[in-house]
């Protein structure tokens, strides 16, 4: 039986109690499913093409993933299994995309991004212990600035303000957020585009920067997540089946993205990074992803 095999089962007794009271799992977990069955695996493949499409392109809309899988298994399950898919994705991006990117926001962002990702590692223990509600107030924070950000793009922004410089004092901040986000549940894409999107970089580009980026970010979390028992070989073996929906995804968003224009290209980007940020601050303070609260009450 594998580790993650473990999350994902439905738990009862002390010791999901402790997990509980370690902030390891909510209650609400207990009706997680194994991952088999066929509403795992269409839920799963879904996923898996959203992970590659995200990896092709169109990057916010990545972050939807772990909600999505979280209607058949744990959220700490579905982000460990998530990992390897992300991975191979994230390899698949990498020579899509390997002439397109921005040298300088990366020398910025990816330093700052591994800072995140070691702050990360070493406070959600203490914060899942010693803060009442910690992990909520840093998912509720990064939804506020995802919401604020985006409807000032949406709505405020005018499209002729000439590009920002990719300054450093606010690479490092915005970056090492991306991190610390990133870590707890894949979701770094807020912070990171808070600081990119104002950069007004082309479509492809960007595309190609936030590709690169993520991918260095997802694989500083491997052995992190292998420590903390996320994910193990049982997942791998499943992430293995999943690659090739991921994969496909990969190269429909390449397309896809050479397709619009720049100006849907973000709007497309911001309404996504707009939706994420309302999902994220409706789970800190519900407590549950709403979202995920709604479909589960109208599917089930």
């Amino acid at each position: 039986v594998s580790r993650l095999d473990a999350v994902a089962r439905p738990r009862t007794g002390t010791a999901h109690r402790q997990e509980c009271d370690r902030g390891l799992v909510g209650p609400d977990e207990q009706g997680a499913v194994p991952m088999q069955g066929w509403e795992f695996w269409v839920v799963a493949v879904l996923v898996a093409v959203i992970v590659g499409f995200s990896k092709g392109g169109w990057s916010a809309i990545g972050n939807l993933s772990v909600p999505i899988l979280s209607l058949v298994i744990s959220p700490l399950a579905a982000a460990g299994l998530l990992l390897p898919v992300y991975l191979v994705s994230d390899a698949f991006g990498l020579w899509a995309y390997r002439k397109s990117f921005n040298r300088r926001v990366l020398a910025i962002l990816i330093p700052a991004g591994l800072i995140g990702i070691g702050i990360g590692w070493a406070i959600v223990p203490y914060v899942n212990t010693q803060v009442p509600g910690g992990e909520n107030i840093i998912t509720g924070v990064v939804g506020t600035i995802g919401i604020v950000f985006s409807l000032y793009m949406l709505f405020h922004h005018d499209p002729t303000t000439p590009a920002r410089e990719a300054r450093v004092g606010p690479g490092l901040f915005w970056g090492t957020l991306a991190g610390i986000t990133s870590y707890i549940s894949h979701a770094g894409a807020p912070p990171y585009q808070t600081y990119v999107q104002p950069l007004r970089l082309d479509r492809i580009t960007y595309a190609g920067t936030t590709t690169i980026l993520f991918a260095i970010l997802n694989a500083s979390k491997l052995y992190p997540y292998w420590i903390n028992g996320q994910i193990d070989l049982g997942s791998v073996r499943t992430a293995a089946y999943l690659a090739v929906p991921a994969i496909i995804g990969v190269y429909v968003g390449k397309g896809t993205v050479g397709w619009v224009s720049q100006e849907t290209f973000y709007k497309v980007i911001t309404w996504a990074l707009l939706i994420v940020s309302l999902e994220l601050l409706g789970k800190a303070l519900l407590g549950k992803d709403p979202f995920l609260a709604a479909i589960q009450s109208f599917v089930w």
